[in-house]
């Protein structure tokens, strides 16, 4: 008995220093590497999480102590039992913590590095370009987010500060884009970085909260029902996303977007009541309301063309009518709120005025995209526009799409 009580504190001690801090350099020390901050902030979480593990650890020791003295009684061996049952919780516990972390920094140092290396400075680029346009100075927050592969899901974040269950409840410290395997091999679909990034700015801004509220209070002043206003508001963090990703990387975020939304009819116009996304349908057609007000009538023309070309049945489906018949007004009303409206949390501006894609950046994203057909370096373009670099030279349709995927990644990491 002795021996078993004194392998079960032993067992329980090296376990905890097992789920040892990260260290930098650990992972690599090149551009694709987590950075000093990441790991950082990863270690202060997991020392938080081992000290309740190294304490019951001692505790078991103490008791095995015990039982060494001859004390190792009926209730002894029980207070040990449930001493060990509590440290295999927590080692499973902090193990899956401690093996999220390791995974995430561990892809960096596979041949995917620099495919993840390009996702972060798209989505480090869109915080900046935010950032630097605020009226009132606020520094960009760190660590800046960092991208992680999964396959078979789609794309989506955690963002910061937020509790997570696999983090035993407790806050996630920085953001994680998660982005499929099928996007990275397409990159003219990493549309999703901008939307993905954009709910993170969001809450980073303090605009969770007070956002839905606008869109409700605005829907109801301007006369819509109750329950159409409550529907927009609760879709507001996915149109938030969807609007700023368009702001921040200009129309062809609309056409990565239709890539992903376009599909039966019936799931096109599928209405859950409860869905945080607007049906898909209707998703586009809120894009486009903001593509015109930004100057791209031509564009969002076309596209709209497109979509009724796809769906030449104007039925609703099951979106109800209400819907429907007030979508027209709801539309033009949630995207003057969130774009056009000035927010506190922006210094008095509006998303618009903080950030912006016209005709100018336009013209650049073309001219990268000639350069991404050439293989040659796009030359000083912000990141995020590459996205759309790489969609205008796919669908030119001149360059195999394998060679635009490799100059795209090429270009990004020549940064």
């Amino acid at each position: 008995m002795r021996v078993f009580l004194r392998a079960q504190g032993l067992n329980a001690a090296r376990h905890a220093a097992a789920l040892r801090p990260f260290h930098p350099g650990e992972f690599g020390a090149t551009a694709a590497s987590p950075s000093d901050a990441h790991i950082e902030a990863a270690n202060a979480l997991l020392t938080g999480l081992r000290q309740p593990l190294s304490d019951l650890a001692e505790q078991l020791r103490v008791t095995a102590d015990v039982a060494s003295n001859g004390a190792s009684t009926t209730s002894v061996v029980e207070a040990a039992l449930q001493r060990k049952d509590r440290a295999t919780q927590m080692v499973k516990h902090i193990e899956r913590t401690w093996d999220f972390y390791f995974e995430l920094f561990g892809q960096r140092q596979s041949r995917y590095g620099s495919w993840l290396l390009a996702a972060d400075r798209i989505a480090l680029d869109c915080y900046q370009a935010v950032y630097v346009g605020l009226a009132k100075p606020r520094s960009v927050p760190s660590p800046p987010p960092l991208s992680f592969m999964a396959t078979n899901l789609t794309p989506s974040t955690f963002r910061r500060g937020v509790p997570l269950t696999r983090l035993g409840q407790r806050e996630n410290p920085f953001p994680i884009i998660q982005l499929p395997y099928h996007r990275l091999v397409n990159p003219w679909t990493l549309g999703a970085v901008h939307h993905e990034v954009s709910h993170n700015i969001q809450s980073d801004l303090g605009l969770w909260d007070d956002v839905p509220r606008r869109i409700q209070q605005r829907l109801i002043r301007e006369g819509l029902p109750a329950s159409i206003a409550r529907l927009w508001a609760r879709w507001n963090k996915e149109i938030w996303a969807d609007l700023s990703a368009l702001l921040l990387g200009g129309p062809a975020i609309v056409t990565s977007l239709i890539d992903v939304v376009a599909m039966s009819p019936a799931n096109a116009r599928n209405f859950n009541p409860n869905g945080v996304h607007p049906t898909p349908y209707l998703r586009v057609l809120i894009n486009l309301e903001l593509l015109r007000r930004m100057g791209f009538e031509r564009e969002a023309e076309t596209f709209a063309r497109l979509w009724n070309r796809i769906y030449p049945d104007r039925d609703g489906g099951a979106i109800p009518p209400e819907v429907i018949a007030s979508f027209s007004q709801a539309s033009a009303l949630v995207v003057d709120t969130i774009c056009y409206q000035p927010f506190p949390q922006l210094g008095g501006k509006t998303l618009a005025a903080v950030v912006s894609f016209n005709r100018t950046h336009d013209g650049m994203t073309v001219e990268a995209a000639e350069r991404l057909t050439r293989a040659m370096d796009p030359g000083v373009v912000p990141a995020r526009f590459l996205v759309g670099a790489a969609r205008t030279a796919l669908d030119a349709g001149s360059t195999p799409s394998g060679r635009i995927a490799v100059n795209f990644y090429q270009a990004l990491l020549r940064r």
